[in-house]
């Protein structure tokens, strides 16, 4: 026998999730992190861009072309970018701090506002971001463009946006290892629930202890407890079931061996007969008990449920019982209103308990009995009744019975209870002394 596959527990299913969802907001928090840095990198270099050229048109430059040290040169500060300048009086150029006019391809001032360019070197090619502004009042005749290496903010942009989130990063693992504990710590009073159902002895009489702090769970115990005491009641009747069952066969099984052994001894012709009768008693009870498991099992599924004429099927059961009424001395007859009662139940389960309901009419009391079918619905209610004017010809053994009438209806009881349906027995209406009666009670409008 090949073992069963552990199924995963809620914890890991639930702690995949948390996983998931902190990935996500991991991956989340590093996107906004490099947008922003960058974001917030090119505003810095902009303002950088424009705050130099702002200064640069505010003084009085030397006479002359110089080439100074870049402001930044071995990137000692981050946020300290190196720029280059130049610088235009009157349309000729007058300064140009890192000689790119010529590789720029700039003889007069470029136009004013944000912009970028691309320089072409020998080692390939080089981005800048430009910002130019003519000069104003005595400056007037002034034009100056202020440059920044695009790397140098890109660069800056992702220092930035790492600052960002380190913090966060390292934070999320402590995160992680909190909820873990808190899933575990959260989880332990539905393990413990867990363990309580699975040490359950449904049939044993044990119970779940209703006494829980958690509101959500004391639905889920009287639901578990409800079943519980469902099971043991069912397993009750099926005892009970069963002890009926073998007293109803032991009759006529200890009959059938006194009565052959006696025959060996003395074969007479009334010993025979009685043989021969006990025997049919024991395969009659034999043949309803597998007449109702057949019934059972066909009924399992939903597709076995079918809405169905209680007339139909009654007064099939009448024709096929008309012979052996004849024959009992019996009067056999169908009694249901004119318009159609329907009912949606299993019909082979319903044909198996009137059917007992009329076999045993006919054959527990006297010759000359009339026996009525009767069909019937209120507003209610939808039923279907089996009439008797005889007295039962077993009393003493109907006094036996919880049912009335021994095994025949133990087994209508049982399929009662599977219709959905209530079996009562009563003295009926005159000049009737013995009615049983299955009754499905309607639902409230």
């Amino acid at each position: 026998m090949t073992d069963r596959p552990r199924l995963p527990t809620l914890g890991h299913y639930l702690w995949s999730w948390v996983v998931g969802a902190l990935l996500v907001v991991w991956t989340t928090l590093l996107l906004v992190a490099w947008y922003t840095g960058h974001h917030e990198a090119d505003e810095i270099t902009d303002g950088q861009l424009e705050a130099v050229a702002r200064l640069w048109l505010s003084v009085q430059p030397d006479k002359t072309l110089s080439t100074p040290e870049p402001i930044a040169s071995n990137r000692a500060r981050a946020y300290v970018q190196d720029v280059a300048v130049l610088h235009w009086v009157d349309g000729q150029l007058f300064t140009d701090t890192h000689n790119l006019a010529g590789s720029l391809g700039w003889g007069n001032p470029p136009a004013r506002g944000f912009s970028n360019r691309v320089q072409t070197t020998g080692n390939g090619e080089v981005r800048w971001r430009v910002y130019a502004a003519p000069g104003q009042g005595e400056h007037a005749a002034d034009h100056v463009a202020v440059l920044m290496d695009m790397d140098h903010r890109v660069d800056l942009g992702r220092d930035m946006a790492l600052k960002l989130a380190r913090p966060a990063l390292l934070v999320l693992p402590l995160v992680a290892l909190l909820l873990w504990w808190a899933l575990r710590r959260g989880l332990s009073p539905l393990v413990r629930l867990s363990r309580d159902v699975a040490a359950l002895d449904g049939l044993g009489g044990q119970r779940l202890d209703t006494a829980h702090r958690f509101h959500e769970f004391s639905s889920t115990v009287r639901a578990i407890n409800t079943l519980v005491d469902s099971l043991q009641t069912q397993a009750r009747r099926e005892r009970e079931f069963a002890s009926d069952v073998a007293h109803e066969l032991r009759t006529p099984l200890t009959a059938l061996s006194l009565q052959a052994s006696a025959a060996q001894h003395e074969p007479t012709p009334e010993r025979l007969a009685q043989l021969e009768a006990s025997a049919l008693r024991a395969g009659h009870i034999l043949s309803q008990l597998l007449e109702l498991a057949r019934a059972q099992r066909d009924g399992t599924g939903r597709a076995a449920w079918k809405d169905v004429a209680l007339g139909e099927i009654s007064s099939g059961l009448v024709a096929s019982h008309a012979q052996e009424g004849f024959e009992r001395g019996h009067e056999l007859s169908l009694e249901q209103p004119d318009a159609s009662v329907n009912l949606h139940t299993q019909p082979l389960l319903l044909e198996l308990a009137l059917r007992n309901l009329i076999e045993n009419a006919l054959r527990h009391t006297p010759a000359g009995t009339q026996v009525v079918v009767e069909v019937w619905q209120t507003g209610q209610a939808v039923g279907v009744s089996v009439s008797d004017d005889g007295q039962r010809a077993d009393a003493p053994a109907a006094a036996q019975s919880a049912s009335g009438l021994g095994l025949g209806l133990r087994l209508v009881q049982r399929i009662a209870e599977q219709l959905g349906a209530t079996l009562q027995r009563d003295t009926g209406e005159a000049p009737m002394t013995t009615r049983f009666t299955l009754r499905w009670s309607r639902p409230a409008p």
